[in-house]
């Protein structure tokens, strides 16, 4: 069974940072892109950024120039650097692997509080 656990989130101030990881174990199909994805209450839930296997990025435009996204592969890890978090950010990350043949996986979240 595949398990994707994040960690990291918590309570931090306008301006402070975070680094969210997130670690899959279990059988997996080859993962070609990684993902970080967030949703705040009453909101649906949006793509952050993700990585793709030869290392390209892709940002929402909310959160470029302050988040990085990084991953290990031969430890099958993401990482989200975030950086300058103001209160929008407030949300629940999720991470996300999307391996051959488009099959998903999901981590179970954690929450990112950000105080004004």
């Amino acid at each position: 069974q595949v398990q994707l656990v994040e960690s990291g989130g918590g309570l931090v101030q306008a301006g402070g940072s975070l680094r969210l990881s997130c670690v899959a174990s279990g059988s997996m199909l080859p993962i070609n892109t990684m993902g970080w994805y967030r949703q705040a209450p009453g909101k649906q839930r949006e793509l952050v950024a993700s990585i793709t296997s030869g290392g390209s990025t892709n940002y929402a435009d909310s959160v470029k120039g302050r988040f990085a996204i990084s991953r290990a592969n031969a430890e099958n890890t993401v990482y989200l650097q975030m950086n300058s978090l103001k209160p929008d950010d407030t949300a629940v990350y999720y991470c996300n692997f999307v391996a051959t043949f488009l099959q998903m996986y999901w981590g179970q979240g954690t929450q990112v509080t950000v105080s004004s």
